[in-house]
């Protein structure tokens, strides 16, 4: 390989012209663009060179966001998996050179959503919204605190809590609104305790 090109002649984007390096050295999630419908193929080639190179601990995880839904047809019920995001595979890597360069390079990888050739790692909110990882939170509340709801719908209303659910990280709240009070179930994220 010469001046960016490879042997079929194709272009590469290769970290050594002009490309500093990366990230701040933590593993995050970074969103991938695909060509549709190579989004399996994309996953199962960067897990393979990650082996092959020995770098699990750069890229520790690659994840088409899917989810499954119950279809009913003639009487028969199938589950399906639909990916949520086509043309999109999400990695959790530490971003350097290497890591860019293996991923930027796979074949039916467009490229990392950022700016240019600079990916931009997905917040907290995204991850958990995208379905990508659970992530666990530990809130100091009881039943008959007051909450302040700090995301969704109902975002800096007050409520009191009527009950809570550690395993799904719900909370139930009573919010009062117009001079009634109604039920509300919030997500753990959604609520600081005051």
């Amino acid at each position: 390989m010469t001046d960016g090109i490879d042997s079929k002649n194709k272009a590469t984007v290769s970290p050594l012209m002009g490309e500093g390096l990366r990230g701040d050295g933590t593993a995050k999630w970074y969103v991938v663009h695909t060509y549709s419908g190579y989004e399996n193929k994309v996953k199962t080639s960067i897990e393979r060179m990650v082996e092959y190179r020995g770098m699990q601990d750069l890229i520790l995880e690659v994840v088409i966001p899917t989810e499954e839904r119950i279809e009913i047809k003639d009487g028969v019920k199938k589950v399906k998996t639909r990916k949520l995001y086509p043309g999109y595979v999400v990695i959790k890597m530490i971003v350097n050179n290497e890591t860019w360069y293996l991923v930027r390079n796979t074949e039916g990888v467009t490229g990392f959503v950022g700016h240019g050739s600079d990916p931009i790692p997905l917040t907290k909110e995204e991850i958990v919204r995208m379905g990508v990882e659970k992530l666990h939170i530990d809130l100091d509340i009881e039943v008959g605190d007051t909450v302040r709801i700090i995301g969704g719908l109902f975002e800096g209303q007050l409520g009191i809590v009527e009950s809570i659910n550690p395993e799904k990280q719900v909370v139930k709240a009573k919010i009062s609104m117009f001079g009634r009070d109604t039920p509300a179930e919030l997500e753990f994220s959604q609520v600081s305790k005051l």
